[in-house]
């Protein structure tokens, strides 16, 4: 059952304790991830999407997919009429699929939490789902991710129940915005990530305004 597939892949990637670990974790899971996640009724790749539509309007860019796995953001982004979009992932495996959709401009692989491979204040957005989880990208990412968008764009992500505390996230939103880096627009109530499977899994999605 993809069911029970996609859950045990879940448990593998949340159980990865190192960069090399997750990224070895999605190499065995890439292949799979799009129709296993889909049995879980995997939400956020495309719901994330609202969110840009209501913040950055149409054609404006460019925008990047952090953390884009396999480019599940990229056509429905495409189709609402934004053109520029750029994904990094720290997964050869998953920046091969992603390119596969003729999508994205460029796609680029990078890890959360150390340098970015752009100038400052190069994109228009960033938006990123299911990155600031269990076991993936600290909240101290978030400040190359700022750091590479403009004044005036938006910063728009989710972020797992179960890190926003022991992650040190509001700490990091508090330091961001003491430093008139950014300021906060909009945050949703807890949701659900998944509409079939893990019904206990729930994101909270942010947008703020970079200064």
């Amino acid at each position: 059952m993809n069911f029970d597939k996609a859950n045990a892949a879940l448990d593998s990637v949340y159980a990865a304790e190192t960069p090399e670990a997750l990224a070895k974790a999605y190499a065995e899971w890439a292949a799979t991830y799009d129709s296993e996640t889909a049995s879980l009724g995997y939400l956020l790749p495309f719901l994330i999407t609202a969110w840009v539509a209501r913040h950055v309007p149409s054609g404006e860019g460019p925008l990047l997919d952090a953390g884009c796995g396999t480019g599940l953001s990229g056509p429905s982004l495409k189709a609402l009429g934004y053109g520029e979009i750029a994904g990094l992932d720290l997964s050869d495996d998953m920046l091969k699929i992603a390119g596969s959709r003729n999508a994205y401009g460029e796609l680029k692989k990078a890890m959360l939490g150390g340098p970015l491979p752009w100038p400052d204040r190069h994109f228009r957005a960033f938006f990123s789902t299911g990155v600031f989880t269990i076991g993936h990208a600290p909240a101290s990412g978030l400040h190359e991710l700022v750091r590479i968008t403009k004044s005036g764009g938006h910063a728009i992500f989710t972020v797992r129940d179960q890190v926003f505390e022991s992650g040190g996230f509001q700490a990091v939103f508090d330091e961001l915005t003491q430093a008139r880096k950014w300021r906060l627009v909009e945050q949703s109530p807890w949701f659900c990530c998944y509409a079939i499977g893990d019904p206990e899994a729930l994101v909270k999605t942010f947008v703020f305004e970079v200064m």
